[in-house]
């Protein structure tokens, strides 16, 4: 009973539509805008170390802190700022139109956790050895297949980590979503699953059946990729 009472909740669905949709979205711009910063701060230029840092300084922040100056920042600020200038951007309802939520908040994920990305992508191309590239070079391998076919084999462990470590933390975000996400038809699985254990009213049968469907993907999920995880963790750390 407990189990059809969840598998009926519209709400249950379109939460689970969203998280699935932003722990795709996220993946794909986590290793994207991951591996191009790092790219960047790879070479030596000056003061790569501070834009290392301010890259990575939002990543040391709890997600509440991060929750609340975004929801302040897509919010009341914009709102305070469009009788001044005008512009249309500050009109938008960033984290309460249904068409624009999934992106804001992954772009508020992102911002958080993309010096993380960043690093890992770092240290994969320290780590790259130079023999395969400068061969491909040689031989007059062009850029876009050098990347396709020796840069992303060789990153492959730092990859596979980003795209677990991703999926898990999209799939289990409760405290930015709780501080970000202000639409009852908008809301993350484990928020979903908060409604059915709330000050006044609890339904302990509902709420044990949404988490066992809520985490049954996810170990599943762990299940299938837990070598590869294991391996990228463990990447680098052997030399020769």
């Amino acid at each position: 009973s407990n189990y059809a009472d969840i598998l009926k909740d519209e709400l249950f669905y379109n939460a689970m539509g969203f998280t699935v949709k932003s722990a795709v979205l996220l993946i794909v711009l986590a290793n994207i805008a991951g591996f191009l910063f790092a790219l960047a701060l790879n070479r030596k230029i000056k003061s790569r170390n501070v834009l290392r840092a301010i890259i990575f300084c939002p990543f040391i922040f709890n997600n509440v802190t991060v929750g609340f100056i975004w929801q302040f920042l897509l919010g009341r600020f914009m709102t305070d700022l469009y009788p001044l200038t005008g512009w249309g951007i500050f009109n938008t309802g960033w984290l309460s139109d249904e068409r624009l939520v999934l992106y804001s908040a992954a772009a508020v994920k992102l911002w958080q956790c993309i010096g993380y990305f960043m690093v890992i992508y770092l240290a994969g191309l320290q780590l790259l050895p130079q023999d395969p590239v400068e061969a491909a070079v040689i031989d007059g391998c062009g850029i876009i297949r050098l990347f396709l076919q020796i840069v992303c084999p060789l990153l492959k462990p730092g990859i596979v980590v980003i795209v677990i470590w991703q999926f898990l933390t999209s799939w289990n975000e409760f405290f930015l979503a709780m501080c970000t996400l202000t639409k009852e038809s908008v809301k993350t699985l484990p928020l979903i699953a908060q409604q059915y254990n709330g000050a006044y009213f609890s339904q302990p049968g509902t709420l044990f059946a949404a988490l066992t469907l809520i985490t049954i993907p996810m170990l599943v999920f762990y299940i299938i990729v837990q070598k590869q995880f294991v391996k990228g963790l463990t990447a680098g750390a052997v030399k020769g």
